[in-house]
């Protein structure tokens, strides 16, 4: 285990990865996907994820398992009939609809790290964040922008706050790492939400 990873912050137990299940995408995406699954093993932490037997998501819950970790998945029961789901997780739970395989991860999680995805990911990355806004989920939240994959989002964030339609201090309901180690240790390091800052939802 890299022994310079402070948990000393806040307890974890468990931590929800947002991932595209893609597998035509460049190497580098895998390869910070199977580092990230490797060190929440190595820290015995739970992973929970989507389930998914393929992409960054397989990538994800298999370096967790080797390494000695646990991996609970969420999965709404159509994609269980198409055969979607990793047979070889800790825990897998079946739920009926898209929304409640959302709330669940949620439920489960002491903290989310979102790695490079697609409409999936950016859908779970941007409700979780929406949620925090709202006082609805106190944890950390950590973008890992790995090869500047998030820059665009982030500027429209940026975009955002300069144009009003959100304020300075809703850039604290999220932590940008660069490297896998790193959004581990900012899982750790990062200061739960305050609920009653709901107020600030509106402008």
């Amino acid at each position: 285990m890299e022994s310079t990873i402070t948990t000393s912050e806040h307890p974890l137990r468990s931590v929800c990865v947002y991932c595209a299940s893609s597998t035509k995408i460049p190497a580098i995406y895998f390869e910070v996907a199977n580092k990230l699954g490797r060190l929440l093993g190595e820290l015995q932490l739970n992973v929970v994820n989507g389930a998914g037997n393929i992409g960054l998501m397989r990538a994800v819950s298999d370096a967790t398992l080797a390494a000695g970790g646990t991996v609970t998945g969420v999965i709404p029961h159509f994609m269980v009939e198409q055969n979607w789901y990793h047979k070889g997780l800790t825990q897998l739970i079946e739920v009926e609809t898209m929304h409640e395989r959302k709330q669940k991860m949620a439920n489960l999680s002491d903290a989310c790290i979102a790695l490079p995805g697609g409409c999936g990911t950016l859908e779970e990355l941007l409700e979780i964040i929406t949620w925090k806004q709202l006082g609805l989920y106190v944890n950390p939240i950590v973008i890992l922008n790995v090869n500047h994959y998030y820059d665009p989002l982030l500027q429209l964030f940026e975009q955002a706050i300069q144009e009003q339609f959100m304020r300075p201090q809703h850039q604290r309901l999220w932590a940008v790492a660069e490297t896998a180690k790193e959004a581990v240790q900012l899982i750790y390091s990062e200061p739960l939400w305050d609920p009653t800052l709901r107020k600030i939802a509106a402008i």
